[in-house]
Formats: structure tokens, C-alpha cells, sequence
């Protein structure tokens, strides 16, 4: 059954935050900037994408199936001369933002890839990927960078490497709904998975990942056996018609990016989702 998110009745902890955040007449948080990437591979089968399950004890969307992503940092819109790609410049006006911020968004989508999965939008030029992060001096680095101990920029120029921002398309743009107490800006992005490159199962924020078609992700959290939040559904849902990851970048250049904050509405003592 297609999940209706033009009116999705809310249960649990989110029906909960939504009507005290009614009823009390709460202020809503500022939401704060993040990045998140729709990892890409080509399959006989058509397009997978990549897939993690949040941990149950995350404050924020626990146990909910997501795409590798987090909060931009404070280091990560100083990486402007290891860049590679399309103009900071050129992401503002299709995120709608500063040129410095945009920067930082598409830091953070290829450092939040690297620290949730082990694949790395980078190389040595601006014509080269980076073939293996897998050994163990890759993974110290993750780790580091998981931790802050490491900043980006930081991690860029040790190793000799820019970011391959021309790996990266924009493809949607969601808020957290005001209801939330943790709310974050979001800037959803497609990349393919490089090729020589592999996903590791290393965050520890998830407890387990999977590579799905789009379609059969979809089928899994209509039949109620995934849990996902409207971005994450939809995205998938949108990806389904595209019978390559080639057909999804070429997309993602002309697709219309807007803002989209869903909204609560009560009735009867029950709290609605709405989207439109």
C-alpha cells in the first residue's frame, strides 16, 4: 500500500512531539545545516542505492533506515583550494544559499560519505578518484574525522587530494518539521560509488546496511518491515523510474530543488504529517 504523505497519521515518540509541541505553543528549534548523500550503483537489476539502519539509542531518527549523512561542521567550508568541480558559486544557486555555505553543505555530503560508509569523493587530481580506502591508515583517518580530531581540510592536504565536487548532484532540499527537537536543514545529493571502491559497514551509528533497489526499498516500508522518514522514502520513490545511475546525474541536473518543511496538524487528539 503507497504511503499517503500528503496526511500521514503520526504514532509513538512523533505523534508525541507533535502534539505537546501544539498544545504547549513551543518554539520551534533552528534547524541546523546538513548533508546527506544517495550513495548510487549500477546493478543487472537497475540502479541500488546504499542504506543504513540508525542505531535504536540515536537522539535523532532512531532506528529509521537512512542515506549516509550528518551536520556540516564548522571546518568544513574552508576545503575552497582543494576543490575540484563545479563552482562554489554554482552549488549556491541550486541550493539556494551563499557560495560559503554551499561549499560547506558539499564538504559534508563527501566527509559524511567517507565517515558512514568508507567511500571517498576525492583524488590526487581533478580527473582521478581514489581506487582503495580500505587499508588501516584510511580507516585511522575515518576515525579521526568521526571523532573531529581531523578536520577536512586538514585530511584533504595530507594526503594531496581534492574533492571531486563533479561527482556530486543536487536532488532535493528538506527541513526537519518545526515540531522536533532536533531539526537540521537539509541538502540531499546523488553520487555514484566510485569505481575500485567498496561501502564498509563503520559508523557506528547504524547497526546494520544494505545496498536495495530503490523500488524494493520502497515495497519494504510500505509492507512495514523498513522504517524511514518522508525525505528518505520519497527520494527512493522518485529513483525508481531511472534504469541507470548515469540517468540519475543527468537527472539531477535540470531537477527543480525547493524547500520542503512538512507540517503538523491535530485532529481529534491525533497529529498529522503533512507534505506538500
Amino acid at each position: 500500500m503507497v504511503r499517503d504523505l500528503k496526511a500521514q497519521l503520526l504514532s509513538g515518540r512523533m505523534a508525541a512531539e507533535a502534539l505537546s509541541f501544539v498544545r504547549e505553543g513551543r518554539v520551534a528549534a533552528e534547524p541546523r545545516p546538513a548533508s546527506t548523500v544517495i550513495l548510487l550503483r549500477d546493478t543487472s537489476k537497475g540502479p541500488e542505492v546504499y542504506l543504513l539502519r540508525r542505531q535504536q539509542s540515536m537522539a535523532f531518527a532512531a532506528g529509521m533506515t537512512v542515506f549516509p549523512g550528518g551536520r556540516v561542521d564548522p571546518t568544513d567550508s574552508s576545503i575552497a583550494d582543494s576543490w575540484s568541480g563545479p563552482s562554489p558559486e554554482w552549488f549556491g544557486e541550486r541550493l539556494g544559499c551563499s557560495a560559503e555555505t554551499a561549499a560547506a553543505y558539499v564538504a559534508a555530503a563527501v566527509r559524511e560519505t567517507f565517515e558512514e560508509s568508507g567511500v571517498l569523493l576525492a583524488g590526487p587530481s581533478t580527473e582521478s578518484v581514489v581506487g582503495d580506502t580500505t587499508g588501516d591508515d584510511w580507516e585511522a583517518d575515518r576515525v579521526a574525522l568521526e571523532s573531529r580530531e581531523l578536520g577536512f581540510a586538514d585530511f584533504l592536504h595530507r594526503r594531496g587530494l581534492v574533492l571531486r565536487a563533479d561527482l556530486l548532484g543536487v536532488w532535493a532540499h528538506w527541513i526537519t518539521p518545526e515540531f522536533e527537537p532536533r531539526r537540521y536543514d537539509t541538502r540531499f545529493f546523488v553520487a555514484a560509488l566510485p569505481a575500485g571502491q567498496v561501502t564498509r559497514d563503520v559508523t557506528s551509528e547504524s547497526d546494520q546496511v544494505a545496498w536495495l533497489r530503490p523500488a524494493d526499498a520502497v515495497q519494504a516500508v510500505e509492507a512495514g518491515e523498513m522504517l524511514m522518514l518522508p525525505p528518505t522514502y520519497l527520494c527512493c520513490r522518485d529513483l525508481i523510474p531511472y534504469d541507470a545511475v548515469a540517468d540519475v546525474l543527468a537527472a539531477s541536473t535540470e531537477r527543480e530543488v525547493r524547500p520542503i518543511l512538512p507540517t503538523v496538524r491535530v485532529e481529534n487528539d491525533r497529529a498529522y504529517l503533512e507534505t506538500t
